[in-house]
Formats: structure tokens, C-alpha cells, sequence
């Protein structure tokens, strides 16, 4: 499985994913700039994500908790989710996100 990863300077990655896996880990572990504080857990907003348009639907809305999450974080968008929120698929083989400004470990 495939995901699209637009890195903070605009830069295209294509990563491979594993089933399951939630999109957090896959960027992290490929070694994007992602904090990624939390591990996963809910209990922050840094690997804060935008999903492209032609995905929204696909990865769904965020839980409540995920959006109490990204609302303690300047640039949320209305396609905005926590790429640990989001667990890979055959669903999602070639989904596209953006890493957030404030996502960058720097």
C-alpha cells in the first residue's frame, strides 16, 4: 500500500504502508519530519495531517476527541486529522496528506 506524503518544504514522498499500520507510524518510521509525541495514544496534535480533497470522504471525519485534539492547534483546516487516527487499508492504498506546520519536529 501506497500513501502520498507532502512534506513541510512541499516535497513528495511515496511510502510504503503496511496494513493496519496507522499512517503515523508509516510516516515516522520512514524518517519525515513528524513529532509524533504521543505514539499514537490521542493525547496530543503533533502528527496533525491534511488530507486531500479526493480523500476526505474516504478516511472519514474525526471522532470527538480527535477534533478536541486539533482544535489545540493553530492551523487546522477543515481537512484536517491526526495521521494517528487514521489506520491503513486496501481502502487507502494511494491516499495523499500533507504534513501540518505545526507536525514539524523543528
Amino acid at each position: 500500500m501506497k500513501i502520498l506524503v507532502t512534506d513541510q518544504a512541499g516535497d513528495q514522498h511515496e511510502l510504503e504502508g503496511l496494513d493496519g499500520w496507522r499512517v503515523m507510524e508509516v510516516i515516522r518510521d520512514w524518517g519525515l519530519n513528524i513529532k509524533a509525541e504521543c505514539g499514537g495514544a490521542l493525547s496530543c496534535a503533533t502528527c496533525h495531517v491534511y488530507v486531500d480533497a479526493d480523500w476526505t470522504a474516504v478516511v472519514g471525519a474525526p471522532s470527538d476527541d480527535e477534533e478536541d485534539m486539533l482544535d489545540s492547534v493553530g492551523d487546522v483546516r477543515p481537512n484536517s486529522r491526526l495521521s494517528c487516527q487514521i489506520l491503513m487499508s486496501d481502502a487507502l492504498d494511494g491516499l495523499k496528506v500533507t504534513l501540518a506546520p505545526s507536525a514539524a519536529k523543528d
